[in-house]
């Protein structure tokens, strides 16, 4: 007989259909929950706990100087489980009524500027061999789309639409849109679908568009090395990760007059809300050029 923490992690993984990521996130969180409870509390499972053991958990995680974002994911891991056993009526109280998430200081998205992003796509000469084409896309559909990491590591080739010229990325929570794709970014599709085969010859998996040097699915490390690799050509940025990508995509977008909803719909945001830290950033650049451009600006 399963034990309730189990019942939610299969429910979270065949019925709500979470990623890999985010039930391994799920799974880990639960668990070193129960490891407090038993060690502190002497409280045998999650289900068993109340507010004042929920409470201490998270007293523990400060105090151990965890990161507030980490904190609340944790929170939001018990809401989730906590929700879940009230609909199943395993308890008859919600201890997480009187949880509130940690204030978080609203820290602006890290981008690259538009032009080391031209000196990077459009001068730094990538060869032409199937390595070459295929770091060249990686760093294009992350820029010319704005897609999230886990949403480019499952592109798969059916999602490119070769009449309309766009790619379908399948999304948090399962949903599913649709993202144009520029002239040259097609073409470099098809260009790298060419070299996949004279490398592989029919050996790598023909389903997933983005393959590793061994012809299997492209892994979100390689990746990474990808773009850190690339983006040290043309930036001292301290982060050089994909999302720094995401963010350069939806802030040139905005810098460049583009609609905010637009660019919620292109991101894949499911609210306005979650956009709106780009408008922030829009403000930071008209600042500095203010002050970069007037003469009444301070010196």
């Amino acid at each position: 007989m399963n034990t309730p923490s189990e019942d939610f992690l299969q429910y979270i993984r065949f019925e709500k259909r979470l990623s890999h990521h985010t039930l391994t996130a799920y799974a880990n969180d639960l668990a070193q929950f129960t490891t407090f409870l038993l060690a502190e509390c002497n409280v045998t499972q999650p289900s068993q706990a109340d507010f004042r053991h929920i409470r201490s958990w998270i007293v523990s995680l400060v105090e151990a100087e965890m990161d507030k974002s980490s904190v609340n994911r944790k929170i939001a891991t018990l809401r989730a489980y906590y929700d879940f056993l009230l609909r199943r009526k395993v308890i008859e109280l919600d201890p997480m009524i009187k949880i509130q998430a940690l204030k978080m200081s609203k820290r602006l998205p890290v981008y690259v500027e538009e032009k080391p992003m031209e000196m990077l796509l459009n001068d730094v000469e990538f060869a032409d061999t199937f390595e070459g084409v295929r770091d060249k896309l990686v760093l294009e559909l992350l820029y010319g789309t704005g897609i999230r990491l886990s949403e480019l590591t499952s592109l798969k080739t059916v999602d490119v639409n070769l009449y309309g010229k766009t790619i379908q990325v399948l999304g948090k929570r399962n949903k599913h849109r649709i993202i144009p794709l520029t002239e040259p970014l097609f073409a470099l599709i098809q260009r790298y679908t060419q070299l996949k085969e004279e490398e592989f010859k029919g050996q790598a998996d023909p389903a997933i568009l983005i393959v590793s040097d061994k012809g299997i699915a492209v892994y979100p490390v390689l990746i990474q090395r990808i773009v850190k690799r690339n983006l040290t050509l043309v930036t001292t940025l301290e982060k050089k990760s994909p999302h720094v990508l995401r963010h350069s995509f939806a802030t040139h977008l905005l810098n460049r007059g583009a609609d905010l909803n637009a660019i919620k719909d292109l991101l894949g945001h499911s609210s306005l809300a979650a956009t709106q830290i780009y408008t922030h950033t829009s403000l930071e650049q008209l600042k500095k050029t203010y002050d970069q451009a007037h003469p009444k600006a301070k010196k």
